[in-house]
């Protein structure tokens, strides 16, 4: 008997142990830096709220954690796509005015790796800004430090929630220095090509409904010229 005992406290002290190598590994930091803040090109912040309900339209496979906005809105439950999330959301600069609409296509990869500190999205956007054109944003996200950050501190607060000050940089590539891949559409962005860094600001998140107080930002680094229109001036945020 005192064998099997030996060998449950060995396999549940080794389970804590590589649990709590994954949660404190010091090389998974969140990144609060961007790869942009050394460019000496304009750039173009696009803020957003990122709470469900505080969305144009957010939908999902209706059965994970954030419900679908508004409540009638269609869900995504097919196989192929099941395992992914559409928000549509209002665009505006650091003061608060509108500058267009962003929708956003988010889908979980199959490059994740715990074990590397991933836990890796891929997504789109389609930004359109009247009166300015279009851009087309790939990128891939890692929200592993949000998880570890946030998340899993509120599943285990005794309250379900979490609050505090927390900002870090989501987009991890697939441009080698953790950038975005931006493609201009239409109107002066007609034909560019830049990169972009997505970031989130949390100060509420509860384990029952999701993010409570909750932004994003996207900032575009605009090439100096465009193709088409390159004399164009810049408006920067």
């Amino acid at each position: 008997m005192k064998y099997v005992i030996s060998l449950l406290l060995g396999v549940v002290t080794g389970t804590a142990l590589f649990m709590a190598m994954l949660y404190f590994n010091p090389f998974a930091g969140r990144i609060e830096v961007s790869p942009l803040a050394v460019s000496d090109q304009e750039q173009l912040v696009l803020r957003y709220e990122a709470v469900a309900q505080q969305m144009l339209l957010y939908t999902n496979d209706g059965e994970s954690l954030v419900a679908p906005h508004p409540v009638k809105v269609e869900e995504i439950w097919e196989p192929t796509v099941r395992d992914s999330w559409v928000q549509v959301v209002e665009l505006s600069n650091a003061s608060g005015t509108p500058l267009g609409v962003g929708v956003k296509f988010s889908s979980e990869s199959e490059a994740t790796r715990p074990l590397n500190a991933q836990a890796l999205v891929d997504s789109i956007w389609h930004i359109y800004l009247p009166g300015r054109g279009t851009l087309f944003v790939e990128q891939r996200e890692n929200y592993w430090a949000y998880i570890r950050d946030i998340v899993i501190p509120a599943r285990v607060s005794s309250a379900d929630s979490w609050r505090g000050s927390w900002i870090g940089i989501t987009t991890a590539g697939p441009n080698q220095i953790g950038t975005g891949r931006v493609w201009g559409g239409s109107g002066e962005f007609a034909g560019s090509q830049s990169e972009s860094v997505e970031t989130l600001q949390v100060t509420a998140y509860s384990a029952v409904n999701g993010p409570a107080a909750m932004t994003g930002s996207l900032t575009v680094s605009l090439p100096s010229q465009t193709p088409e229109n390159g004399n164009d001036e810049v408006e920067l945020d």
